[in-house]
């Protein structure tokens, strides 16, 4: 950790993630996603920072001028709601303290406790501008907002009106619709008779309490079994008033009884029916959802007991009809504090969407904003085709307040950044709400580069090049920020690219909560395992708009990969490995142009995989060329040709060192983005050269462009399978790894090999043939270019007695096994009764039985004969 500390500061002192506009570089930028000022890194955070910090870092090494900007969120409930506990401890509430010191209190927390996350972020690695950090409440983007309310104001795109919205009975605040969780959750469903004898009706409700504030009876005008009832009164229960029945088109008359309660104060569809047909709109609870002004006994009753005690004074005067008890319904709940929100008839601040909506639309439809994945875009194009307007006023005190004033004549004035506010001496009081916090952050795009003042970050940098994020915020944030970037800057959407990942789960595909306990804390993971391994891991199972899982052992397994990676290096500095050597074309070996060819390819296609945001794809065949061709492959070919300088081929030598040198160099390179940490340290130590952060992407040569060698492919693809299928054979027998072999080889000149024969031997372990030698076994390898026999001696290498006894136990095994699966296979009542895959796994076991067992049998045969007993 200390190790990762130090690089992370020296290279912010030097100035690597620095934007300038004036480099004459093309640009490239992605502002973050702002994370609260009261958070603390998460999975979600690692993801979305790992893959922004892999795009920057690759287009800084690519030449560009790339800014990664940097800044938070005010959050404005979830912070207000930190302080809030904190007074509350503390036996004060914020009235106690005012308006003016409770907001000085939440600035001095942000001060001492608040940005965490932003050291964590430096423990990540994220390659972000310092200099440019920015908070939604930071003088500049308060100004921001103030401008952009007044122009949307001045063009009648905000407006107050009286409307149903969601509200937080706990935060004490409206919530729009994306601040709403969902959830099945077990409630009641009670039908309640309305009136009596031949004039009574029957409706069902699951929130039984809020008959209290009802003001009429729906039915649909073409409901017969109503129509004589439409127009008439009938009288509600408990209150005692009449009420009318209306007839509307929104009534279905095929669900329930077909009659439904009209609560016009506290349901969004009865609020609508109410408008249409001019009914009264009481409300019958208070902020804080307790019943209220309904002239009965249950004023005072919190909503949930006044359910309760509602539902038993109906069940004493004999009105409830019928009870469903749990029944399943959608329940929404504030997603900062989980209670179940309110509808509520309230005076709100409300933004006119339909012409910004068609706008953010419109742009994807068009090309300026492409989404990846493309079709993510259908989820888009139905949230922006049918956005409600969007209710931007809160009952809060943090955050921006809304510029309005009221005067004392009932005047309404909208005063911008540069205006002077009325007077409250002259009777002027301003709107005591605050903006959703999405609002500020739907200018994060181009308020951090300074809108509304045409500076030189705006110019150079807007519209920005990619936003990352989960498709879970596509609604919360992104549209937002396509609606007010287009209408803020001339129809310039606020980003080229939107690339939209998926959410963490575990290892068993499971949502992570903390109820579940399977949650994963970063932290403890780079705590352990290091930064490099957490990013690995997310980036390696980061494909786009899928869900990924990932559990600790993941995370093990890219340390190991880190270790590899660093042990490779070692054995290449060990031996001398150039990155800077001359690479002498007649020294080649095919070994040597195999792996030029293959890093080539790899570096091609890691650049269209990344270019089209296929992170995970470009994580793999990174993992799988490292480890299984340069690692297993190329390190222990170079490691004999390099041998073979002894032999006074130093030519051949060098020129392996320096395509070992440059080989490593450009993987080191490739991998840099992903796991920037192990690779400055390794790339520096091999190049002495000053930093990755600042080298070169690689870049393809002209002799790498026109493709590999397909001969040399050919050839390499023959070696590696011949020392493979050896392998394999010395395992069957039981041969130690390590331990070497007399061996003789023959065809390996037809197979077009023989320039390779003596790394086959060493990666194969296969010693040349003495006098005397006389072969006990061996394998035929059918090869492109012929078959190759290896005969070997292997009669002083293994204890034959008990390589017989091991090969006859493992054939009585298998033996039984075909005995067993063939005598169900054979049983007609088993393979006719039984599920096909329960038959077809049995027959894959009879396969691989009668497979092991042919396997077996010509290891034994192939096993020298046993010495004869002398007579006695």
């Amino acid at each position: 950790m200390a190790v990762e500390a130090r690089l992370y500061q020296r290279w912010v002192d030097a100035g690597y993630f620095t934007g300038d506009p004036a480099s004459g570089k093309p640009p490239f930028c992605i502002v973050i996603p702002p994370p609260n000022v009261t958070g603390s890194l998460h999975l979600g955070h690692a993801m979305d920072h790992t893959l922004i910090d892999i795009l920057t870092r690759r287009r800084r090494m690519q030449g560009y001028d790339a800014l990664w900007l940097p800044g938070m969120d005010h959050a404005g409930i979830a912070t207000q709601n930190v302080v809030e506990r904190q007074l509350a401890a503390e036996g004060r509430s914020r009235h106690d303290l005012g308006r003016e010191q409770f907001v000085e209190k939440v600035w001095d927390w942000k001060a001492e406790s608040g940005g965490t996350i932003l050291g964590q972020m430096r423990r990540l690695g994220d390659g972000v501008d310092w200099s440019r950090e920015r908070f939604t409440l930071d003088d500049g983007l308060s100004r921001s907002v103030q401008t952009i309310f007044k122009r949307l104001f001045d063009d009648d795109l905000i407006y107050r009106a009286e409307r149903i919205i969601n509200w937080c009975p706990r935060c004490r605040t409206a919530l729009s619709d994306i601040e709403v969780d969902h959830s099945e959750d077990e409630g009641e469903l009670v039908s309640v008779r309305y009136g009596s004898d031949d004039g009574s009706i029957v409706v069902a409700t699951t929130r039984v309490e809020t008959m209290l504030g009802d003001t009429g009876v729906a039915v649909h005008p073409d409901d017969e079994r109503y129509q004589h009832l439409v127009g008439t009164e009938i009288e509600l229960p408990i209150v005692g008033r009449m009420i009318p029945v209306v007839a509307d088109e929104h009534v279905d008359p095929s669900f329930g009884t077909g009659a439904v309660k009209v609560t016009p104060a506290h349901d969004p569809n009865d609020f609508e029916i109410g408008a249409r047909r001019g009914l009264p709109t009481p409300s019958i609870m208070d902020e804080g959802a307790v019943i209220s002004n309904s002239g009965t006994r249950f004023d005072g009753l919190d909503r949930f007991e006044a359910r309760a005690a509602v539902r038993e004074e109906l069940r004493a005067q004999g009105r409830i009809v019928a009870e469903k008890r749990p029944y399943l319904h959608s329940v929404g709940h504030c997603s900062r504090c989980d209670t179940v929100v309110e509808p509520r008839l309230s005076k709100q601040w409300f933004v006119r969407v339909e012409p910004l909506a068609r706008a953010a639309g419109d742009a994807v439809r068009d090309g300026r904003t492409t989404i990846h994945p493309k079709e993510l875009e259908k989820r888009y194009f139905d949230w922006v085709d049918n956005m409600h307007d969007w209710t931007i006023s809160r009952q809060l005190w943090w955050g921006h307040r809304i510029p309005v004033w009221y005067g004392p004549d009932g005047e309404v004035r909208c005063v911008g950044p540069d205006e002077q506010p009325p007077l409250e001496a002259e009777g002027w009081t301003q709107d005591p709400d605050v903006l959703d916090t999405w609002f500020s952050s739907g200018l994060w795009p181009f308020s951090t580069l300074g809108w509304p003042d045409d500076t030189a970050d705006l110019r150079h940098y807007y519209p920005t090049s990619v936003l990352v994020t989960g498709y879970d915020i596509l609604f919360f944030w992104v549209a937002r920020m396509m609606m007010l970037g287009l209408y803020a800057m001339d129809g310039q959407p606020p980003f080229e690219h939107v690339f939209l990942h998926g959410l963490i789960r575990d290892q068993f595909g499971k949502k992570m909560s903390k109820s579940r306990g399977n949650t994963i804390d970063p932290l403890a993971l780079m705590d352990t395992y290091g930064a490099d391994a957490l990013r690995f891991t997310l980036a390696r199972g980061s494909n786009p708009g899928s869900d990924m899982s990932l559990s600790e052992e993941w995370v093990g397994g890219s340390r190991n990969f880190g270790t590899k990676l660093w042990n490779a290096t070692r054995f290449a500095l060990a031996n001398g490995a150039d990155p800077a050597g001359e690479i002498d074309p007649a020294q080649l070996t095919d070994a040597d142009r195999w792996i030029l060819d293959r890093v080539a390819v790899v570096t091609a296609e890691v650049d269209a995989l990344l270019e089209d945001f296929q992170f995970a794809k470009a994580t793999e065949l990174l993992y799988h060329f490292t480890w299984d061709e340069f690692c297993d492959w190329y390190l222990e070919l170079a490691k004999v040709q390099i041998g073979q300088s002894t032999e006074g081929n130093t030519a051949r030598a060098e020129t392996t060192r320096a395509v070992l040198g440059n080989t490593l160099d450009v993987l080191l390179r490739l991998l840099h983005p992903i796991m920037p940490f192990l690779t400055e340290a390794l790339w520096t130590t091999l190049t002495g050269e000053e930093s990755l952060v600042i080298a070169s992407w690689p870049r393809l040569t002209s002799e790498a462009s026109s493709g590999p060698d397909s001969a040399v492919a050919e050839r390499m693809a023959a070696v590696r399978k011949l020392i493979t299928e050896v392998r394999r054979f010395r395992a069957d027998q039981g041969l130690r790894p390590g331990q070497w072999v007399p061996a003789r080889l023959d065809g390996v000149a037809a197979a077009g090999i023989d320039g390779q024969l003596a790394a086959v031997r060493a990666l194969a372990r296969l010693g040349a043939p003495e006098d005397g030698f006389t072969p006990t076994a061996t394998v035929e390898v059918g090869l492109a270019g012929g078959t190759v026999r290896v005969e070997l001696d292997t009669s002083s290498t293994i204890d034959v007695a008990a390589e017989r006894a091991r090969l006859a136990k493992d054939l009585a095994a298998a033996e039984k096994e075909l005995a067993g699966t063939e005598a169900k296979l054979a049983n007609p009542k088993f393979t006719e009764r039984a599920p096909a895959d329960v038959v077809a796994g049995i027959q894959a076991r009879r396969d691989t039985a009668s497979s092991d067992i042919e396997r077996v049998r010509a290891a034994l045969a192939a096993l020298p004969s046993a010495p004869a007993q002398s007579e006695v």
